[in-house]
């Protein structure tokens, strides 16, 4: 059972203040597996992050703009066009129709404030009646964009609604979309590319319609951008595309990015780029993106109910934020609620730190670190993640849980709270090929000084391997964490479920307590 809240302390948890290199353990165990010269306690009580708030994200934290002047009606590339590069532009407050993504120059600044907002839509007039009696429905023809390449991968792998980028709002509301005119019912839309036709169940007289078509807000055209106080909605943002995609050394600060397509933010090689107070909500299928952008920071927003457009939930880019290839920072952040991973370290990540971020309810891990290098998951609260359903959603430990580091090397997992999961923390060793620092292996993952409470009577914490990757003697190291259990069998180590005294036998978790 998932209950609120952060757990104290665990029954008989003693402090136990060693070295981190001076434990030993036997030749089926972990071994040595991650020495360092920093003192670890066993824990008595949550990270401070259990205690922290995020305070107040979006636009009402940015800061006044001014600036040379965007009216509402005026088209910003021309505005940006009569002056030089690193002017600083003020979007009035309402409703700005963006016909083609902005393409910003370096140093640019484009600010608002509360009320501002950007919209990819287009209003859509000139509906006709089609039908009669309970099959009647509503059609407007010629408004949607030429045939284009389909990717993604949805949780409806068989007629795959989540590839096309358009969607339909009435009087600002999200239409879900149905894949064919006999699907057709209230609340949903169904767009006929052949045809060039949109077709409503419900009547649309007298109601505000509009249709996403502009695939992007900002493109990353030029570096050291600032994008802030701005509401940028309904864009037609394709798979893996952003409706703000920012470059190198951008700074993303106290917007709302909201019912796009696709990602909200994007980074693309954007190394040294900032993210921070913002909320980043309903997007249809990922709130935060990352690709090949070194030391970036994403710190302090509100990321939540992301995957709106039904992507697949377990495995492909769905949820929070997902990072690839890059390096950096993520903390602070509330991630909440998202149809899909949470937090996503996936193909060669480096230098990765995830720290005291608040990580809950979302339906895939909490945190998933995925055929990676040297990574520290510190200080974070992870917990109710894990309970989606759907195409390869499960309970085993090769579904979702707590955290997840899957066939990486060089990964700290310390100080972290991880609280009624799906599963606790998962350390998994698959068959993966080779990175570009070498064969992808699970090497030298210590989890250490963290409080792990299971309460769901199928809930584990363990090792998991596939026959053409065993795990290697010293390869994990579980030490000094504190646990919750309220059964016998809570552990797993080369496919077999184990008791607490199996589990330590096995050479893990000899200096840590279990009540």
């Amino acid at each position: 059972m998932r209950r609120p809240g952060v757990v104290g302390g665990v029954a008989s948890a003693a402090v136990f203040a060693l070295l981190l290199g001076g434990c030993t353990s036997g030749d089926d165990g972990p071994g040595k597996a991650g020495q360092a010269t920093t003192t670890v306690t066993v824990p008595t009580g949550p990270p401070a992050a259990a205690a922290a708030a995020l305070g107040p994200t979006g636009p009402s934290t940015a800061k006044a703009c001014s600036g040379v002047a965007i009216a509402v009606g005026a088209d910003p590339q021309q505005v940006i066009g009569e002056h030089p590069a690193g002017t600083t532009y003020c979007f009035a407050k309402g409703v700005h129709r963006i016909a083609e993504p902005i393409e910003p120059r370096d140093g640019d600044t484009f600010g608002g404030g509360p009320g501002v907002v950007l919209t990819g839509s287009r209003a859509l007039t000139g509906w006709a009646r089609d039908g009669d009696g309970d099959s009647a429905h509503w059609v407007v023809r010629d408004v949607l964009p030429a045939t284009y390449p389909l990717k993604g991968q949805c949780e409806d792998n068989r007629t795959n609604p989540c590839q096309r980028g358009e969607q339909v709002f009435v009087d600002g509301k999200h239409l879900d979309r149905v894949m064919s005119l006999a699907e057709l019912k209230p609340g949903t839309f169904f767009g006929d590319y052949a045809a060039n036709a949109v077709y409503l169940a419900d009547d649309p007289t007298g109601r505000a319609v509009e249709l996403s078509r502009t695939t992007a807000a900002f493109t990353s055209s030029g570096e050291r951008v600032t994008v802030t106080g701005l509401t940028i909605e309904h864009f037609a943002s394709r798979p893996q595309g952003g409706a703000l995609e920012a470059g190198r050394g951008w700074r993303i600060t106290s917007n709302e990015v909201r019912w796009n397509h696709a990602v909200g933010v994007m980074l693309i090689e954007a190394d040294g780029a900032q993210v921070s107070r913002n909320t980043v909500a309903d997007n249809g299928q990922l709130g935060i993106g990352q690709y090949k952008s070194a030391d970036a920071r994403i710190t302090a927003n509100l990321v939540t109910r992301n995957n709106t457009d039904g992507f697949w939930i377990a495995d492909w880019e769905s949820g929070g934020i997902k990072s690839t290839r890059s390096s950096g920072e993520v903390s602070g952040n509330d991630i909440v609620a998202n149809r899909g991973v949470g937090l996503w370290s996936d193909i060669a990540e480096y230098d990765r730190r995830i720290s005291a971020n608040r990580i809950r309810d979302n339906a895939a891990d909490g945190i998933r670190y995925e055929i990676s290098y040297a990574g520290v998951i510190e200080q974070n609260v992870v917990e109710g993640n894990g309970f989606g359903t759907g195409r390869g959603s499960g309970g085993s430990l090769w579904d979702g849980g707590g955290i997840n580091v899957n066939t990486s090397a060089d990964v700290q997992v310390r100080g972290n709270l991880v609280k009624d999961n799906r599963n606790g923390i998962s350390i998994q060793s698959r068959t993966r090929g080779e990175g570009p620092r070498g064969r992808y292996v699970l090497s030298n993952v210590v989890v250490e000084g963290n409080t792990i409470v299971l309460s769901d009577a199928a809930s584990s914490t363990g090792v998991v391997e596939n026959k053409g990757s065993p795990t290697t003697s010293g390869a994990v190291t579980f030490r000094r964490n504190s646990y919750r259990l309220p059964g016998s069998t809570r552990f797993a180590y080369r496919g077999k479920s184990l008791t607490w005294p199996q589990w330590q036998q096995a050479g893990f978790d000899q200096d840590s307590v279990a009540g």
